[in-house]
This record gives C-alpha cells, sequence and structure tokens, in this order.
C-alpha cells in the first residue's frame, strides 16, 4: 500500500486572472472529452486539449517550466488534474475556477455554442452566483481579508481588488 502524501492546497484562478496569465505566457490546459471540447472550445491560441480519460498518459507532454491553467466545464476535473500534476511534481500549475462556462459567462472568446447548465455561474450574480454572500453585497472581489473567499474557499489573494471576476 502507497503512503499517503501530503500535497498543498491547489491555486485556483478566475477567468479573468487566466487571461491575464495566458498573456504572460501560461498555457491553457483543457481536460474536457473531445465531444465537450467540438462543442464549446477556448478561443485560445495554443490551448491544449488532454481528456482527463488520457492524462495519466499524457501529462509528460506539458512543460514544467511554464505556468499551467488546467480548465474543464466547471472546475471538478480540472482540479483533479491539477492535483494530479502537483503529485508529479509540477510546480507551476493552477485550476481555473468555473472552467470554460464561467469563461463564457464573462464574454470572452470561445468557440461553439455554450448550453445553459444548472451548475453555471449566473453573470447577473457576479462569479459567485446570486445566491453568494459575496454576489449579494454588490462585488464578489470586494477586499476583505486574505482568508476570504470570493467564489471558493481555495481561492487566492489575487481574488482581492477588484480584479478578477
Amino acid at each position: 500500500m502507497n503512503a499517503p502524501v501530503d500535497l498543498p492546497q491547489a491555486r485556483e484562478v478566475c477567468p479573468t486572472t487566466t487571461r491575464r496569465l495566458l498573456g504572460e505566457g501560461a498555457l491553457l490546459v483543457d481536460v474536457r472529452d473531445r465531444a465537450e471540447v467540438a462543442r464549446l472550445a477556448f478561443d485560445v491560441p495554443g490551448v491544449v486539449v488532454i481528456p482527463l480519460s488520457e492524462f495519466e498518459q499524457r501529462f509528460a507532454e506539458l512543460p514544467r517550466d511554464r505556468d499551467l491553467v488546467l480548465a474543464c466545464a466547471s472546475g471538478p476535473r480540472s482540479l483533479k488534474a491539477t492535483y494530479f500534476l502537483m503529485y508529479q511534481g509540477y510546480t507551476r500549475v493552477a485550476n481555473m475556477d468555473g472552467g470554460v462556462n464561467k469563461w463564457a459567462s464573462k464574454g470572452f472568446p470561445i468557440q461553439g455554442t455554450r448550453a445553459a447548465s444548472p451548475d453555471a455561474p449566473a453573470a447577473a450574480g457576479g462569479c459567485c452566483g446570486p445566491a453568494s454572500a459575496a454576489a449579494a453585497s454588490g462585488s464578489c472581489c470586494a477586499p476583505t481579508t486574505a482568508a476570504s473567499s470570493c467564489c471558493s474557499p481555495t481561492s487566492t489573494p489575487e481574488r482581492q481588488g477588484g480584479s478578477c471576476c
């Protein structure tokens, strides 16, 4: 039996921060199935598609010396891939919170058509959706404390100051 491995908490970034990171040279890695990507794709130069079902066999194709942002439809699958890469020794990885659903709801470039999804964030409710306390206060990225969360318990301080979501 393998001994448990303690990994640090995965870094999560919102779509706006992802766009900034891509502009700074990060690589977007889409882990959705090919059929999902065929229906709705990130319209981003150089995006790499490695479905989660192929990830264990193909992860070595990803560079270790470049920031990687992993994405799926809404976040859970890409979070698994993020932790997998961390386990493999990758240190420059982040998960895109909300995935392509939140990316599209922000009006960021896509190819294809976005279907309405019950887990997709509501555009009118900000990045957290209408039920969140942050959205109720009018800004999900309002500066509070470094430990506060805009959209998830793993949010980083870069979510502060209104620069994302």
